[in-house]
């Protein structure tokens, strides 16, 4: 894993940001004419500055979202795309309706489906049938799941209905009118789905995430902390404040490593 520790939201989000644009130059080169890099974008607070940032590339600097495809990472079940607090209304309003990308091609699970088992079936068939994502981006919640996988979730999973912790709807109840409002399941992607990502790229801050981060980075893997699954993936970045990161007894390494990269950066010879 790659570890940023960064002074605060905005420089994360520019850690985060460099990696979006890089995912998009290499698909630029590598994809056929006219099509993009295939996005897994995440909701909640923690990827928003990112999402911000990406925005200002873009109206500034230039960067481009045509011919990218997006899978968002999870829904509500019981929630239909339009509703006020659905994820599929939060990526349009926080992002995707601010970049060059077609709303088309920005999918989400169907929180409305008749049968959310079989929508979650068919969503996983989606995402391999777009050849799989490039790069995803993820938060991590305070108990250590990523997307909606909650402790005791199968490193293998796929997309799934997931029942949600006491502990994630009560975070959850402040995007609510009240708590009684809360949905208690959610269509997520698995872990397994999610391992399946070329690369990816995770965010988080407060100290309220500490335990999680540093389970994640320096714990065994386990289900019973879900985003130590990543800890078998080759390619990811991880991003977090100094908050985050005040449990990692590592952390001066990873600040030397940062400055290594800076200082001698490893270049490739003739």
């Amino acid at each position: 894993m790659e570890i940023h520790i960064v002074a605060d939201a905005e420089a994360g989000a520019r850690v985060v940001a460099d990696v979006f644009a890089r995912t998009l130059r290499e698909a630029a080169v590598a994809g056929e004419e006219g099509r993009g890099a295939v996005l897994g974008l995440a909701t909640g607070s923690s990827p928003v500055p990112a999402y911000q940032e990406l925005i200002r590339r873009h109206r500034e600097e230039g960067l481009s979202f045509a011919g990218s495809r997006a899978f968002l990472l999870d829904e509500y079940v019981g929630l239909p795309a339009g509703h006020p607090q659905s994820y599929h209304r939060f990526i349009r309003e926080q992002f995707t309706s601010h970049v060059d990308i077609d709303d088309a091609a920005v999918l989400s699970p169907d929180g409305a489906a008749a049968d959310p088992r079989a929508e979650a079936a068919a969503y996983d068939m989606r995402i391999r049938e777009a050849g799989g994502v490039d790069l995803q981006i993820l938060g991590i919640g305070a108990n250590g799941h990523i997307a909606f996988n909650e402790p005791s979730s199968s490193l293998a999973s796929r997309t799934r209905v997931i029942g949600l912790t006491r502990r994630t709807v009560e975070d959850n109840a402040r995007y609510f009118d009240s708590p009684q409002d809360v949905p208690v399941r959610a269509l997520s992607q698995g872990l397994g789905t999610i391992l399946e990502a070329r690369r990816i790229v995770l965010t988080a801050s407060g100290e309220n995430k500490a335990e999680a981060v540093a389970q994640m980075l320096e714990g065994p893997i386990s289900a019973r902390w879900p985003a130590t699954a990543l800890q078998l993936h080759g390619d990811v970045t991880v991003v977090v404040d100094e908050a985050a990161a005040s449990r990692l007894e590592l952390a001066d390494y990873y600040r030397h490593l940062r400055r290594l990269d800076e200082e001698h950066p490893v270049t490739a010879t003739a």
